[in-house]
């Protein structure tokens, strides 16, 4: 390895967002590439905006992989993680497409996990809007506070300056060995096809014994997330449906659970946090206050 070029696969899932799509890969374009074999896999999911025909006239060496709008976010990372192991990847790194890349951000992310053995790298996640503030990094598991909290109040200048542990980590820029994901298998796309499928899967694997770690020096700048409105704005037929019905719902109860059960430290501690959370919606409801804590959990 120390005398190869890596081969590192940058798996992308898309969907109807070209502009946003192109302006990822631009900032790809201009990363420095020194020892590494690149790859970049994206796999547009049914995108009926011209995404796939913009990404071959401007970038004709990147894998596109075609959808047709059913692989949702864990199936579309799955085909192009497929895709990355057959083509004998080192490392494969999972990200979202609404994010900016610092030119060296992937040469730290390979140095960590070549420094680490067992380890599974991810990147500091930044928001583009506050450049300094700290996205999605160093959740805890709070059974109490209804499961994974992420904090609030950490910056790029408030991090360690090496590389530190974490419980758990979000899949907008993740570095897995191939190893581990051989080993460990892929995203839950029948359990987790919209949203928080990473975080089963890297729970997964901080089981099975990786180590989880978030390197301050690759940095990566995303878009912040947005959040449905408040509940109690909707009426109570809407909410009822949100609740109960939309598995796509953020606030869905049986989603929730499912994340909270896949994810926990144990099963006793998903069922207290999921007591929890329902005794905050309850509370919420009845102080007249959205239903969800939108810091809480995983967007």
């Amino acid at each position: 390895m120390s005398t190869q070029l890596a081969k590192t696969a940058l798996v992308i899932p898309v969907h109807n967002r070209r502009d946003i799509t192109l302006r990822g890969l631009r900032s790809l374009a201009r990363i420095n590439r020194e020892g590494l074999n690149v790859r970049i896999f994206v796999v547009d999911d049914g995108s009926t905006d011209g995404t796939s025909r913009a990404i071959r006239e401007e970038f004709p060496d990147v894998e596109l992989i075609q959808g047709d709008g059913s692989l949702h976010y864990a199936g579309g990372t799955n085909r192009g993680i497929e895709a990355a192991l057959d083509w004998g990847a080192d490392y494969v790194v999972t990200m979202n497409d609404d994010a900016v890349f610092h030119e060296n951000f992937l040469q730290q992310l390979v140095s960590t996990a070549r420094r680490l053995p067992d380890t599974i790298v991810g990147a500091l996640l930044l928001l583009w809007n506050e450049p300094h503030r700290v996205f999605q990094v160093g959740l805890k598991w709070r059974s109490a506070s209804g499961g994974w909290v992420i904090p609030e109040d950490l910056t790029a200048f408030s991090v360690p300056k090496e590389a530190f542990d974490v419980e758990c980590i979000v899949g907008n820029c993740v570095l897995f060995p191939s190893a581990a994901l051989r080993e460990n298998g892929l995203l839950d796309e029948r359990k987790f096809p919209f949203g928080w499928g990473d975080a089963q899967l890297l729970m997964r694997m901080r089981k099975a014994g990786w180590r989880l770690v978030v390197e301050p020096r690759s940095l990566v700048w995303c878009e912040p997330n947005s959040y449905p409105a408040p509940l109690h704005t909707q009426g109570l037929v809407a909410a009822g449906k949100a609740l109960f019905l939309n598995k796509r719902h953020p606030l869905n109860l049986r989603r929730q659970f499912a994340a909270l059960w896949y994810s926990a430290p144990s099963k006793p501690k998903a069922i207290f946090a999921f007591m929890a959370y329902l005794m905050r919606l309850i509370l919420k409801a009845v102080r007249i206050q959205p239903f969800a804590d939108t810091k809480r959990g995983i967007a």
